[in-house]
């Protein structure tokens, strides 16, 4: 139990961290330098106003500087960050990979955030993303000593889901699908590996088909409006990554007997 409190606790401060990210992201800073700041005021935060969770509760949801009400991103991105870490943990217990998958959780994260916000998948991130993924996967073969059954399983996931996102992207000249979706679909297969990639699809496509006849019954979208498929494919990378298994037992039972 105190090792999934002290996972959760770094999970929220990561959290903090990337919402940090995704802030200079969107205004092309960098995220390396310089302090945090009220994105209003852009007063200087100190170590009590970045207290992850605990400083938006106290202060109310406000900047204790300029009172301008802060978004629940924040808090949100936090309290999901840690759960998830946690969440990982209970499944592999003090897995070598541990950190790998940390690591690749955090950038799912900020592509999450970003692509829901601005219908666009930053490459900045995307692309190192897949380069760590790669690298990983190769470094993990070349140690465990699985080549074949390990290394090229997991390039033939990512290449055939890029190749199956890109015939989407040509057919429909890009309404249907971003290219920026090709790419994510890429680093979701080296990322997952065959079958985990295929439970991720499906999810994707099942939760996208959901939400869209929602938004389109209760007037917020019609047959025509944009919506980012890449929240609804880390949703499915999250799920196969945690459940993969049990989801392909539970529909094999309810499907195929």
């Amino acid at each position: 139990m105190i090792f999934s409190l002290f996972i959760f606790l770094f999970g929220l401060a990561m959290g903090s961290f990337l919402n940090c990210v995704i802030y200079r992201i969107e205004k092309n800073q960098s995220f390396l330098k310089g302090r945090s700041y009220c994105p209003h005021c852009r007063h200087t935060l100190s170590w009590q106003d970045l207290i992850p969770v605990f400083s938006f509760l106290f202060f109310r949801g406000k900047c204790r500087y300029c009172h301008e009400k802060i978004s629940l991103q924040y808090p949100l991105v936090e309290l999901f960050t840690g759960v998830l870490f946690v969440l990982i943990f209970w499944s592999l217990g003090f897995d070598w990979s541990l950190g790998f998958l940390f690591l690749v959780s955090c950038f799912l994260i900020v592509i999450f955030i970003y692509d829901l916000r601005h219908y666009i998948i930053p490459d900045k991130i995307l692309f190192p993303a897949i380069a760590i993924v790669f690298l990983y996967r190769l470094f993990e073969n070349l140690i465990i000593g699985h080549w074949d059954l390990g290394f090229r399983n997991y390039v033939f996931a990512g290449l055939g889901a890029s190749a199956f996102f890109l015939f989407i992207f040509f057919v429909s000249g890009g309404r249907w699908m971003g290219f920026g979706d090709v790419k994510l679909a890429l680093f979701m297969g080296l990322f997952l590996g065959y079958p985990n990639i295929l439970v991720a699809l499906f999810l994707a496509f099942f939760l996208g088909a959901i939400i869209g006849v929602g938004l389109i019954i209760f007037g917020n979208k019609n047959l025509k409006s944009e919506v980012p498929f890449g929240p609804f494919l880390i949703t499915g990378t999250f799920s196969a990554l945690l459940w993969g298994q049990e989801l392909m037992q539970w529909y094999t039972r309810l499907f195929l007997f």
